[in-house]
């Protein structure tokens, strides 16, 4: 299973902390920091929706291997399985098993499972994809070149989450919090996206009772 929180990496060597508006290399190396770090690195600003529509942000497409016959969400799929399902013509998935990590439900066969945006489209919108261009947005909602932009969990808890950010919204599993602080972090760390002062406030109270934990991040570019 994939996932961006790293423990094994809290040896690593330490990045500094750039302006994440700076532009990136298309093959920027990863980035290490502590929880609190990585929460203190994200700009904050005031949120606003006005103008979001859920298709601005074009998905699913052809995913990251356009010969292979699977859109996006069935690439994550088949990448997340932790018993690697049957893969037949046109991508039909059978089989498999998954881990829902948000609420620790085992999910047998992919029919159960929804694809998560880690940081909501909705959300996303809020923080600063209302002013890109098209083809950023649906960059953004295919994103496979971090583990945390998309993760394999139950309709329910998808549906359950909604839009929400960490200050109205946490998965259910009490062993789930960190690892979901720190791969929200990452995606907004990746994307250069802002938080408001209630979600900072959220995510420094996951960081409080999570020492220890690391948040990896490549920077889109």
């Amino acid at each position: 299973m994939r996932t961006a929180t790293a423990t094994a990496l809290a040896v690593a060597t330490l990045l500094p902390i750039s302006s994440p508006a700076a532009a990136e290399p298309k093959n920027a190396a990863p980035r290490v920091l502590p929880i609190d770090a990585a929460v203190a690195a994200l700009q904050t600003a005031d949120e606003s929706r006005a103008g979001y529509s859920r298709t601005a942000f074009k998905h699913w497409t052809s995913g990251d291997n356009a010969s292979d016959g699977c859109n996006t969400r069935q690439e994550v799929l088949i990448a997340e399985a932790v018993i690697a399902p049957a893969v037949g013509p046109r991508c039909a998935i059978t089989g498999g098993t998954w881990l829902s990590y948000y609420d620790e439900v085992t999910v047998e066969g992919a029919r159960g499972l929804d694809i998560d945006h880690m940081v909501p489209l909705a959300e996303a919108w809020d923080s600063g994809a209302s002013a890109w261009t098209a083809a950023r947005r649906e960059a953004y909602a295919n994103d496979q070149g971090q583990p945390a932009s998309l993760v394999a969990v139950t309709a329910r808890s998808n549906r359950s989450k909604s839009d929400q950010d960490p200050a109205e919204w946490l998965p259910p599993a009490p062993g789930a919090l960190c690892r979901y602080g720190a791969e929200w972090t990452a995606t907004k760390l990746r994307w250069a996206l802002t938080i408001d002062e209630l979600e900072k406030t959220a995510l420094l109270d996951i960081a409080s009772s999570c020492d220890g934990t690391t948040v990896t991040y490549t920077p889109a570019p």
